[in-house]
């Protein structure tokens, strides 16, 4: 796949809720992922995808209810594109959070190498 097609599905399996199927498909067995900082429970920097699917799974488990969740259309340049992630959700504990990302994503032998979210 090119990267404006990975771009393109990553950002319709993202506004389906589809986070697993979307980095089974097209991240890479070596893929990375970067958090702006670290956080109970999440690390700063993920490596491998058994790692970020496991991530995933942990980050879907502390929410109580999901509000909204909006993901913009991607902007590619060469091997790399980006989106916005605007999550409304409640978490268990924790309450009701607003938060929007800037996701930045690089494409390497057409899969996804590396995410890094930017708040």
């Amino acid at each position: 796949m090119k990267t404006e097609e990975i771009a393109q599905r990553l950002v319709a399996l993202c506004r389906e809720k589809k986070w697993e199927a979307a980095q089974k498909e097209l991240y890479a067995a070596d893929a990375i992922s970067i958090e702006p900082y670290a956080t109970p429970g999440f690390e700063k920097e993920t490596r491998g995808l058994p790692a970020i699917i496991e991530k995933g799974r942990k980050f879907d488990a502390r929410v109580e209810t999901m509000h909204a969740l909006d993901v913009s259309e991607p902007v590619v340049a060469g091997n790399s594109f980006a989106c916005t992630m605007h999550l409304d959700a409640t978490f268990k504990g924790e309450g009701r959070m607003n938060m929007t990302e800037l996701c930045v994503y690089d494409v390497k032998d057409g899969k996804i190498v590396s995410e890094q979210f930017h708040i």
